[in-house]
């Protein structure tokens, strides 16, 4: 399995995320809630989309759903023209 991917919120774009969770890379995200800095990963088992949070597992049975969720959570950069 490849080494994670390890990321700031906001460091890549959704597609970007998405094309490694497609590679079979787990992305882990360092994001700031609630007043504290938490790491979230994201996965793909080739079938199910899941996002591990600090209190929950998320599952996605689809890429839209990810990509919602990713977008949702803030996860990713804003996608500009340029993206």
């Amino acid at each position: 399995m490849p080494d994670p991917l390890r990321v700031d919120a906001g460091e890549l774009t959704t597609d970007e995320i998405l094309a490694a969770l497609r590679e079979g890379r787990r992305v882990v995200v360092r994001t700031r809630m609630l007043g504290g800095e938490y790491e979230v990963t994201l996965r793909h088992d080739g079938t199910i989309f899941y996002c591990d949070t600090p209190t929950t597992l998320h599952k996605h049975e689809d890429e839209a759903g990810m990509r919602t969720c990713i977008a949702n959570m803030g996860y990713a950069r804003a996608e500009t023209a340029e993206d």
